[in-house]
């Protein structure tokens, strides 16, 4: 088995895993983590045997944005939730007073910001994976890639208005018949395009 064949099942593995992994307690936070480095190195892999390096280029920059808007959130969250906490701890008698008010709507604040900011880099994140998916589907002629990397963009811009999790979900499932869809071998011009050659 070539790196094309590697990258088919590790790919396609590590896309299962990333996305059951958020429905199992427990090992819930490994399963995507293993499912992560198994698509680094199936994107990997494809870009090796292509020759196009922009598409793990592409890939590592979707990474980076993602992982600061996923960490970016979730430090919001817990910050706001032990301020509010460290809140009520100093001033439980004092709650209705306006310098607390103050306090609970800058609190307030500073999350949606920090949201906000997470919801673009995740948009600039999944630009980049359409890229990335788009020299994919260019290079092995699985055109689901291009799909899924499109889906998968337009998740992230509708996010905000809770669908794109919806969408998103679509775009891991496409994500998965992508992955397990990549040939054997790299398709040659003469197989890619045979009505050319008959013309």
């Amino acid at each position: 088995m070539g790196k094309l064949g590697n990258a088919k099942v590790f790919g396609g593995i590590g896309a299962i895993l990333s996305l059951v992994g958020g429905f199992i307690p427990l090992i819930g936070v490994v399963l995507p983590l293993v499912g992560l480095i198994l698509l680094f190195i199936a994107v990997k892999y494809i870009a090796e045997e292509t020759k196009d390096d922009s598409i793990f280029r592409n890939y590592v920059l979707y990474f980076v944005c993602s992982i600061i808007a996923i960490v970016a959130a979730f430090a919001i969250i817990f910050i706001t939730i032990g301020g509010f906490s460290f809140l009520a701890f100093l001033h439980s008698e004092e709650m209705g007073e306006p310098g607390n008010f103050d306090s609970i709507v800058a609190l307030l604040g500073g999350f949606f910001i920090a949201l906000i900011v997470a919801w673009i880099l995740l948009i600039f994140g999944t630009m980049y994976l359409r890229k990335s998916y788009n020299h994919i589907a260019k290079n092995t002629k699985v055109d689901l890639f291009r799909t899924t990397g499109t889906v998968y963009f337009i998740g992230a811009i509708t996010l905000i208005i809770l669908i794109g999790g919806l969408i998103l979900l679509i775009a891991k499932i496409l994500e998965i018949v992508a992955f397990f869809s990549l040939p054997e071998n790299i398709p040659s011009e003469m197989e890619a395009a045979p009505s050319e050659i008959l013309s």
